[in-house]
């Protein structure tokens, strides 16, 4: 066991050294031309399919999260009971697919008979679809920057559960997005306020105040909650001002 281990490290760290080393590499038309020409094909197939499939799926939150969230977790049992109140209020939820929060999302909504979107990332490690998605609202990716446009064009809110890496990006696309006026300003809701008080403490005292690198109104941007109930009443609140409400 021990060799086999090693075996599959030493594979990993040789995959990257090639990955670096191509990168590096002098390359004619030709090959550049071919390469990037296939790949653009493929980006086109992936915005083209999801622009299909979800161009008429009605109102919709997108909630972020970890993959790695137990079932067992206080965080994937909240999530379920979120997603599970936004289809009773007339939403369709839409997460990245996997498992962990992204399940949680997806069987709430299809426990309520709710609309129940997966928008599945191909990854070497971690990443499979769970069962809860609708079988016509799933699509496969392999192209992050994709999926997130799929993310953020077809939601009209965002909950983000506390999550890795990921889940930070997908958070702070949708703040710049919104911060820069490339999107509206939908409601965008942080859940877990011992997960997330750390790091907005940091973005107030350091980035707004030492740096000046935001604006206050910026802050203004995500609420902060604990519970499932405060989640979706800020989505509710927002919306009612506007006088709008879901029309599944």
């Amino acid at each position: 066991m021990p060799d086999s281990n090693y075996k599959k490290t030493e594979t990993k760290l040789s995959e990257e050294e090639n990955r670096i080393r191509l990168a590096f590499q002098d390359r004619d038309w030709n090959e550049i031309k071919s390469a990037d020409s296939w790949a653009i094909f493929k980006i086109m197939s992936e915005f083209v399919e999801g622009f299909e499939k979800l161009a008429k799926i009605g109102p919709c939150v997108s909630i972020f999260g970890s993959a790695r969230t137990k079932p067992s977790h206080p965080y994937y049992k909240m999530a379920e009971e979120i997603a599970a109140k936004l289809v009773r209020h007339g939403y369709g939820v839409i997460t990245g697919g996997g498992p962990g929060i992204m399940e949680a999302g997806n069987k709430g909504a299809h426990e309520q008979g709710g609309k129940s979107v997966g928008l599945n990332i191909q990854l070497p490690f971690e990443q499979f679809n769970n069962i809860y998605i609708d079988r016509d609202k799933l699509l496969n990716f392999d192209y992050f920057f994709v999926r997130k446009v799929m993310f953020i064009k077809y939601a009209q809110g965002f909950v983000v559960m506390p999550g890795g890496m990921g889940t930070l990006d997908e958070l702070f696309e949708a703040i710049t997005l919104i911060q820069t006026r490339k999107i509206g300003r939908f409601p965008i809701v942080l859940v877990g306020r011992k997960f997330w008080d750390g790091l907005f403490q940091w973005i107030e005292e350091i980035v707004l105040k030492e740096e000046h690198n935001i604006n206050p109104e910026d802050l203004e941007l995500v609420n902060l909650v604990d519970t499932p109930e405060e989640a979706v009443k800020v989505i509710d609140d927002f919306y009612s001002k506007y006088l709008l409400q879901p029309n599944f």
